[in-house]
């Protein structure tokens, strides 16, 4: 365990994992997909989706450390027009690979979450724009989304709910977005 100050961590999201146990049947037996199916079949509402978040402390990595749930609540519910969610695993800091692992050892917890935040957020469109030069990272994400979207976590009617989540991978060119 790592003691940062009074906060003790350990490494939840790549806990267990070696590269080759990252497909669907290892994600889901590892409980993954379980909020994701508990939210959309208990008739968990995004509001109170948001409000778990919010109490849970969850940060953005990007600096600031901006509040999660906060910036899900900011995201209007009844927007006219079309809404998107957008994850960046780009990585354009030097020396910065965590997303290039999460990616390759557990890109179901990345398409979980994503389809959950856009639940909260009222969003049908995804997509995680990839660093460029991720290649084994680009061709993996993409078959978990196949993965995904076979066992009925991705696409219409997910769960058999009525939410819809259409998620894409866009392979970036390296260049600092």
């Amino acid at each position: 365990m790592t003691c940062l100050h009074d906060r003790h961590i350990q490494p939840l999201i790549l806990a267990g994992l070696n590269g080759d146990n990252w497909h669907l049947k290892d994600y889901v037996a590892r409980g993954g997909y379980a909020q994701l199916r508990k939210i959309l079949t208990e008739g968990i509402t995004p509001e109170a989706v948001i409000a778990e978040v919010k109490a849970s402390g969850l940060r953005g990595r990007g600096g600031a450390g901006f509040p999660t749930g906060l910036k899900w609540s900011f995201m209007p519910r009844q927007f006219p027009g079309n809404k998107y969610l957008v994850c960046n695993t780009d990585e354009g800091e030097p020396g910065t690979f965590k997303d290039r692992d999460i990616i390759r050892y557990n890109p179901h917890a990345l398409i979980e979450g994503m389809a959950i935040a856009a639940y909260a957020m009222g969003i049908s469109v995804g997509y995680n724009y990839i660093h460029g030069e991720i290649w084994e990272g680009y061709a993996r994400f993409e078959e978990a989304l196949e993965e995904a979207r076979a066992a009925g976590f991705l696409g219409d009617k997910i769960c058999g709910s009525e939410f819809s989540f259409q998620l894409h991978a866009h392979h970036g060119w390296g260049a600092y977005i």
